[in-house]
């Protein structure tokens, strides 16, 4: 009998078990768990290239009504910012920065009500006396 060859085997699910197994045997790195955003957080701004590209669209969308296509609207805007000069760019370059130095704010100021918030869940917590707490637990426990 032959033996499956690595055509046949690899569309096939594997085992989770199997593939730690393997990552281990062959020193692969851990998967990345990533990190669930906070729905509060502000929105990053956007990069000098993105802030042309709004202006670009307007003018796009004026010049070549019947094109619905997005992929050729940012073809052609990649290809203009390649050749635009350095003080063409630079009011969007300014833009973005105003932006970036806005977001700044509204980030540290989000993360000092976050700590803030935090620090309430965790003050709230050592307030109580051992006394409450082991009142707590005698009431759920003769219940």
């Amino acid at each position: 009998m032959r033996a499956p060859t690595a055509g046949s085997v690899a569309h096939k699910k594997l085992d989770s078990s199997l593939v730690k197994k393997l990552k281990a045997d062959t020193g692969m790195k851990k998967e990345k768990v990533k990190k669930k955003k906070d729905s509060g957080a502000p929105k990053r701004p956007p990069s000098a290239f993105f802030v042309f590209m709004d202006d670009f669209r307007k003018t796009y969308k004026e010049n070549f009504p019947e094109n619905k296509s997005v992929a050729n609207v940012t073809k052609a805007g990649g290809a203009k910012w390649k050749t635009m000069s350095e003080p063409d760019k630079a009011t969007y370059i300014a833009t973005a920065a105003k932006k970036k130095v806005e977001y700044d704010k509204l980030k540290e100021e989000f993360n000092r009500k976050q700590t803030s918030s935090n620090m309430n869940v965790i003050s709230e917590d050592y307030s109580r006396s051992t006394s409450e707490v082991s009142n707590e637990i005698e009431q759920e426990g003769s219940s």
